[in-house]
């Protein structure tokens, strides 16, 4: 039904939109509470009822934020390493949900309460660049750039260990771990879709720094498959050493380039964002051997 209800023109949602509103019963099929993964059959009738937007209980606080864009109708933050993105157990403020509602007058109302304007998250301890939406309009826009793989996004991340291959691609489904339920782990056919492609950018003694271009987004995914192949990144706590050999507070992994079409003009933005300080000083450090 999800599927279905997705990919009909009149409709605006997301899979994930139409999943949370049939959880909350939002969606019917003749008159009774029905599942995602429902098989339609003919005559079906399916209600969908958009409930009103919910007045937000997240506080705005004043919390810096590096804007590398803004307009009308979205804004590009470049986030540092420590900030969640929006609030959830253990994190009900201090997010970056809490700065944006101190900076802008409006943020779109789809992603919920707890989620204005997000349309993709970066984890808390990932530097980098991300782009949020102001208004309904831009949120349908960005979600199914999404949602269709047309968004384009480059990270940066040094890898313990020396990789051969100049160029790869992984290629291994993601889910929940079947034991360490608040880690993702490659799972076979249980797991969803993930794609990760790699090219090596440069080469130190024990460690090799990486380009990575994600044609899916999976939670941890990065982290997730390089740990898988022998390569986990540095300062990775979860999934790779636990030794921290330069003392940085956080996995060497930044969001370096983003690329999308604005949702009014058609225009296609790229935006890039330069290693933080602390990481560069590690490359530095590397390439003097």
């Amino acid at each position: 039904m999800d599927h279905f209800l997705a990919a009909q023109k009149e409709s605006r949602l997301t899979r994930s939109q139409i999943q949370k509103l049939i959880d909350n019963c939002d969606i019917t099929v003749n008159k009774k509470k029905s599942r995602p993964a429902y098989k339609l059959k003919l005559n079906d009738k399916i209600i969908v009822t958009i409930p009103s937007i919910k007045p937000l209980e997240t506080s705005p606080e004043n919390i810096p934020l590096n804007i590398v864009y803004e307009d009308s109708d979205i804004i590009v933050i470049n986030k540092p390493r420590g900030l969640v993105v929006h609030p959830a157990v253990g994190n009900y403020s201090g997010t970056l949900v809490n700065a944006l509602l101190n900076h802008c007058q409006d943020l779109s109302g789809i992603g919920g309460v707890e989620r204005p304007g997000i349309v993709h998250r970066l984890d808390k301890d990932t530097t980098g660049l991300i782009v949020v939406a102001k208004n309904d309009l831009a949120h349908q826009s960005l979600s199914k750039q999404f949602k269709n793989k047309t968004v384009h996004k480059k990270y940066l991340a040094l890898v313990h260990g020396i990789v051969k291959q100049d160029s790869g691609t992984i290629a291994a489904r993601i889910g929940r771990h079947p034991v360490q339920r608040k880690k993702m782990a490659v799972v076979g056919t249980r797991g969803r879709e993930a794609v990760t492609h790699f090219q090596v950018k440069a080469r130190f003694k024990n460690f090799t720094l990486l380009e990575l271009i994600l044609e899916t987004g999976r939670t941890h995914q990065i982290r997730v498959h390089l740990s898988s192949i022998g390569y986990p990144i540095v300062g990775d706590q979860t999934y790779g050493k636990k030794q921290n050999e330069f003392d940085l507070n956080g996995q060497f992994l930044h969001a370096a380039e983003l690329s999308f079409t604005h949702p009014r003009t058609g225009q296609i933005l790229t935006f890039s964002a330069p290693l933080p300080e602390d990481m560069d000083k590690i490359i530095d450090q590397l390439s003097n051997g």
